[in-house]
């Protein structure tokens, strides 16, 4: 199966570049590049130019990427964004992926980190390398969330988010209907402001409620 991805930057040579690039790895194609996020977005009112994925710049004219990954969550949410980057800033990072990027990368990334990344997206709907997820945990850290404020039953829910079971094998576990399981994660996802299990086991990390072994 080929995936297709599109470029976004404002640095032709660069964006030519990165496609090129992409272009060579196994399963992957690239359908076009564009300059900022306004052509993008112009380009998808073709059905034809929407891609599994975007490689998205962050500083822009016109069109920023934390501007156009925002309108794709929320109008094309099929669509996996991965932050490609010299901004390497702590709300840089934040607003990125707040918008909706699976991923952020830097620019000088290894041509097998950038495989590996695009294939970890698609396969598992994020990919956050050790930067990244520095950035969140520091970032929680800075909120002062409590994990005082939590229902027993909610801490009891994240501790078992942290093992490998499904929704399903923990809502036997706790003797709650699957519905009831999805209500707690989403419930837990507002209140604690993440997106996904991943920033879940990165609190309970950090507030001490899961201590990996």
């Amino acid at each position: 199966m080929n995936y297709t991805v599109v470029v976004v930057d404002d640095h032709t040579l660069l964006s030519q570049a990165i496609g090129d690039l992409v272009d060579n790895f196994d399963h992957f194609s690239v359908l076009y590049v564009c300059k900022n996020g306004q052509e993008l977005l112009t380009k998808f009112k073709d059905p034809k130019n929407i891609p599994d994925v975007v490689l998205m710049d962050v500083n822009m004219p016109i069109l920023n990427g934390i501007e156009t990954t925002a309108h794709l969550k929320e109008y094309f949410p099929e669509v996996k964004v991965l932050a490609l980057s010299v901004e390497e800033d702590e709300t840089t990072i934040i607003k990125m992926l707040r918008a909706g990027a699976k991923g952020y990368l830097l620019k000088d990334v290894k041509k097998t980190e950038l495989k590996n990344a695009l294939l970890e997206v698609l396969k598992h709907g994020y990919y956050y390398t050790n930067t990244v997820s520095q950035v969140l945990i520091h970032s929680l850290e800075n909120r002062g969330d409590s994990a005082f404020s939590l229902k027993e039953r909610e801490i009891e829910f994240i501790r078992h988010a942290c093992s490998e079971k499904t929704y399903k094998e923990i809502a036997g576990e706790m003797y709650l209907s699957p519905k009831t399981i999805e209500g707690y994660r989403d419930a837990l996802f507002e209140k604690l402001n993440l997106r996904n299990r991943t920033g879940l086991v990165i609190y309970a990390i950090k507030n001490k409620i899961f201590v990996p072994k």
